[in-house]
């Protein structure tokens, strides 16, 4: 069974962001990549990973929303099985969109999007901070 176990918000500015999540509802920092591409804050509240990102070029964004998007960027479910539960998104109507195979800090995901194109990730790996 997947479990929902990362929440990544875009932002303008991740170390104010953090602030707030970390005042306001007392997460706690687990990681910082600096990466050429972008940089990325997660914190934690014991079972879920909520990054902060910041993407440093339009590429790097890897979709239509671009750099400088400010919202909801995706979501991530740990997975048992990454093969069996990627054909299964798309037999349901979900369509591979890319794949991060870590480095600089970051965890494997495969992203897909759902049928209103929605961006998710799943891997079986998790994430910094998530509970498995």
């Amino acid at each position: 069974m997947a479990k929902l176990r990362h929440i990544a918000l875009s932002v303008p500015d991740i170390e104010a962001a953090a602030k707030f999540y970390i005042d306001t509802f007392g997460m706690q920092r687990v990681n910082l990549a600096i990466t050429p591409y972008g940089d990325g804050l997660s914190l934690s509240d014991g079972t879920v990973n909520l990054t902060l990102l910041k993407f440093h070029t339009e590429d790097a964004a890897g979709d239509e929303r671009g750099k400088d998007f400010v919202g909801l960027h995706h979501m991530g479910f740990v997975v048992d099985d990454l093969e069996a539960s990627s054909a299964q998104i798309e037999t349901n109507g979900g369509h591979f969109h890319r794949e991060l195979k870590g480095g600089g800090g970051v965890d494997f995901e495969r992203k897909f999007r759902d049928p209103n194109g929605i961006v998710f990730d799943i891997s079986h790996k998790g994430w910094v901070g998530s509970k498995e």
